[in-house]
């Protein structure tokens, strides 16, 4: 959370767009907080895109996007949301259709758990590159809490639950252990 995930995956594109390559960007159905089939940054910037569901096969939309005309990357925004099939049907895409993708999501919950999908992709990938945002006594954070309305770590819930800043904050372990009472 908080890192510029999605500032990052933008700009990316925005790079093969300048370059007169088009890019095919790909979001969480569920995730709407940016707008329907939008992906959105915290600082405001934010393109369409098209959208997955947890029942899309990925490299049958990857291949029919191909077939309407030139892609030159593949752009998956909210990455922890796919299934373990999914980040197959990616590798798949990559290996067969000889198209990059890149991949930009959280690697664990709020009980630091490996989302189904980033596990898949941390044994899958060709290539990781971590970014990185920080805790509030300046290291590196690697886990997320999700708090309620008063602060309050969650500590049970359902894995996945759309919020921003107001419901997840980025802590490094040792706060993150504090906050969760470990």
């Amino acid at each position: 959370m908080n890192a510029g995930k999605s500032t990052l995956l933008l700009q990316a594109a925005h790079n093969y767009k300048e370059r007169g390559m088009e890019s095919y960007l790909l979001t969480a159905q569920f995730d709407n907080r940016a707008g329907d089939g939008r992906i959105g940054s915290r600082i405001g910037i934010g393109r369409e895109a098209d959208t997955f569901s947890a029942l899309d096969d990925l490299f049958y939309k990857i291949n029919d996007r191909l077939n309407k005309g030139p892609c030159a990357c593949v752009f998956i925004d909210e990455a922890q949301f796919l299934s373990h099939i999914q980040v197959w049907q990616l590798a798949r895409a990559v290996d067969d259709l000889n198209i990059p993708i890149m991949c930009y999501g959280l690697r664990v919950d709020f009980q630091g758990n490996l989302f189904p999908g980033s596990a898949t992709l941390l044994a899958l990938s060709d290539e990781m590159r971590e970014i990185k945002t920080i805790c509030f006594c300046g290291k590196k954070a690697t886990m997320v809490v999700r708090q309620d309305e008063n602060g309050i770590a969650l500590i049970d819930g359902e894995q996945v639950q759309i919020g921003g800043n107001e419901a997840y904050v980025s802590l490094c372990r040792k706060h993150w252990r504090k906050k969760v009472g470990q």
